[in-house]
C-alpha cells in the first residue's frame, strides 16, 4: 500500500527536480489540478492511471521509486544533465515515440540473452496509448 504522506513528498520531489509547480506538473501529466492538490493533500490515493501518467511523461521517474521510495532519484547519471534540458524533456508530448525498431529488429540476436543463469522468455512492451507488443524467445527446434 501506498503511504500517502511519502508519496507527495517524492511528488514534490519532482516537481523541484524539474522546476515546476504543481498546476504545470498537473498539465504535463495531463490531469487535473484539483487531483495533485488532493493527492499532495491527502485527501486521495494516487491511482494506477495517474502513476503511469507520471512514469510515462518523466523518464527519469522510476516507478518502484515513486510507489515505495525504493531506489534513486533522480538517478545518478541524470546529474550532468542541467535543469532547463530535463525540463525541455519533460515538456515534450509522452503520446511521441520515436521508434528504431526497424534498425532494431534487423540486428537482434535470436539466441537467447542470458543473464546471470536466467534466460528471458518474454517481453512486453506497453506503450502509452494503451497498445502493446509481445515479444517470444522461442527455443529451436
Amino acid at each position: 500500500m501506498v503511504n500517502s504522506e511519502d508519496f507527495s513528498r517524492r511528488l514534490k520531489d519532482i516537481f523541484d527536480y524539474y522546476e515546476l509547480s504543481a498546476s504545470s506538473f498537473a498539465d504535463k501529466i495531463d490531469v487535473g489540478r484539483a487531483s495533485i492538490s488532493h493527492i499532495l493533500s491527502g485527501r486521495n490515493k494516487p491511482s494506477l492511471d495517474f502513476v503511469m501518467k507520471v512514469v510515462s511523461t518523466f523518464e527519469e521517474v522510476e516507478l518502484y521509486w515513486l510507489l515505495n521510495g525504493k531506489g534513486h532519484f533522480p538517478p545518478s547519471a541524470g546529474k550532468e544533465e542541467n535543469k532547463a534540458e530535463r525540463a525541455t524533456e519533460a515538456s515534450s508530448d509522452p503520446q511521441e515515440v520515436n521508434s528504431d525498431r526497424d534498425l532494431v529488429e534487423n540486428d537482434i540476436d535470436t539466441q537467447p540473452i542470458e543473464t546471470s543463469r536466467k534466460k528471458i522468455k518474454k517481453v512486453i512492451i506497453f506503450y502509452a496509448d494503451g497498445s502493446f507488443e509481445s515479444y517470444e524467445n522461442y527455443p529451436k527446434i
